[in-house]
């Protein structure tokens, strides 16, 4: 063999040696790429889990909060406040509550006269409007309003004055001393003695309660003069 033959047979071994090593290394870009190809589906699932919480918490930014309602218990001092909610009251009772024939049989011709009676017929009067008509309203607080929030104000109104009447309120023994309104809260004498216990001193027996002054409404329950 001439020197040139074995220049080119060294000249085609370095060819090969080259592209062995370039397969080589091919070889293990690619084994260090595969473990790569799912990242773009993964990428693609973060996302849309991105843009769900984004929706989530714009929906919830959106949703409306508690719905207040008046208290007739609480209602100011303004006649035409309280005239205004009457008004709507009893167009609300007209129109919806006195078309349940267990509604209209347990309201009493005097419930303006009691004052329970007026505070329920409010909140369910409201309850009724975010139900049906707020922005929040879904047939689940429909369903609740009916299978739960009417039938216990129409069992509390018969238990508090179902038989009670207009004549009842005029001919009752007791109508000249009838009480000029709320009951009063028994034992507020003791408040400050019971709040500086229970500030400083809770884990002490508690104070014992001042000899009992029999009041107007003791005595009269009793027949005491």
């Amino acid at each position: 063999m001439t020197p040139g033959e074995r220049g080119g047979g060294g000249s085609e071994f370095a060819r090969v040696e080259a592209v062995a090593g370039l397969a080589r290394e091919v070889e293990g870009l690619r084994r260090a790429v595969d473990p790569l190809r799912d990242v773009g589906g993964r990428v693609d699932d973060l996302a849309r889990v991105v843009a769900g919480l984004a929706d989530a918490v714009a929906a919830s930014s959106k949703r409306p909060g508690p719905t207040p309602a008046p208290s007739w218990l609480m209602l100011p001092a303004d006649p035409a406040v309280v005239e205004q909610l009457l008004g709507e009251l009893c167009g609300w009772l007209h129109a919806i509550f006195l078309r349940y024939p267990d509604g209209a049989s347990a309201l009493p011709e005097c419930w303006l006269w009691h004052p329970d009676v007026v505070e329920e017929l409010v909140w369910l009067m409201h309850a009724w409007c975010v139900a049906y008509q707020g922005a929040a309203a879904s047939v689940q607080l429909a369903g609740d309003w009916h299978d739960r929030q009417r039938p216990g104000v129409v069992r509390r109104i018969n238990k508090s004055a179902g038989s009670c009447s207009t004549e009842h309120h005029q001919t009752r023994p007791d109508w000249d001393q009838r009480p000029t309104g709320a009951t009063p809260v028994p034992g507020t004498d003791a408040v400050g003695a019971i709040a500086r216990w229970w500030a400083a001193h809770r884990d002490d027996p508690a104070p014992e309660p001042a000899a009992a002054v029999p009041t107007a409404r003791a005595q009269h329950s009793t027949g005491g003069t």
